[in-house]
């Protein structure tokens, strides 16, 4: 079992910024593919961005290219979500998740993760 706590949420001006982190729990963390994704009220929850198990493949959708930025810490089985450049859109829930070996298939795709966070609320004003 896997377990995963986000952090670093909270209320930002639009154009601000903020950085997100996951804790997860488990031996094996380099061995995890991770992911954020978001779900605004209303709307299906959204990939955000993916980070290899190395940390040799990232991949954003356009939605946040260039102002979003993943990374991970394998020594402190953390991964991370840097967000600049805020805009009142991004106001949403976001989650991280872990995909562990065999690895799923579809990196934006919510089914190839197996483990989830809680959460953690982001709310930028404009």
């Amino acid at each position: 079992q896997v377990q995963l706590v986000e952090s670093g949420g909270g209320l930002v001006q639009a154009g601000g910024s903020l950085r997100l982190s996951c804790a997860a729990s488990g031996r094996t963390f380099s061995s995890y593919a991770m992911a954020w994704f978001r779900q605004a009220p209303g709307k299906e929850r959204e990939f955000v961005t993916h980070i290899s198990a190395r940390g040799d493949f990232i991949y954003y959708p356009d939605s946040v290219k260039g102002r979003f930025t993943i990374s991970r810490d394998n020594a402190k089985n953390s991964v991370y979500l840097q967000m600049n450049s805020l805009k009142p859109e991004d106001t949403a829930v976001y989650y991280c998740a872990a995909d562990v070996p065999p690895y799923g298939i579809g990196y934006a795709s919510r089914r190839k993760y197996d483990y989830w966070g809680q959460g953690t609320q982001v709310t930028v004003s404009s």
